[in-house]
């Protein structure tokens, strides 16, 4: 598909605007990737695909080594230099 755009004022600089269709056949957000290509210009999404914490989870859960290691982390986190405190009339 071939598409012409008009350059347009924006402050100072020029810009494009880009067809409704294209943005959202591209999933184009706030951000797209520019490349310079020896032919041309190559634009990209750029939207980082972020996980939810429960899709996060959901992934780890999948992933059995990855959540022993999440489980030995969190257990050993708990004790990081509190073994050896004595907690006998706390709070002060």
């Amino acid at each position: 598909m071939t598409s012409t755009c008009k350059l347009v004022p924006i402050g100072n600089s020029k810009g494009i605007r880009l067809p409704s269709g294209l943005i959202r056949r591209y999933h184009f957000t706030e951000t797209i990737k520019l490349t310079e290509m020896p032919n041309g210009i190559l634009l990209e999404n750029h939207s980082p695909k972020k996980l939810s914490l429960a899709a996060s989870f959901e992934a780890m859960a999948k992933d059995k080594e990855a959540m022993d290691d999440a489980k030995t982390h969190a257990a050993s986190g708990l004790q990081d230099g509190l073994e050896s405190e004595d907690f006998k009339g706390w709070p002060r």
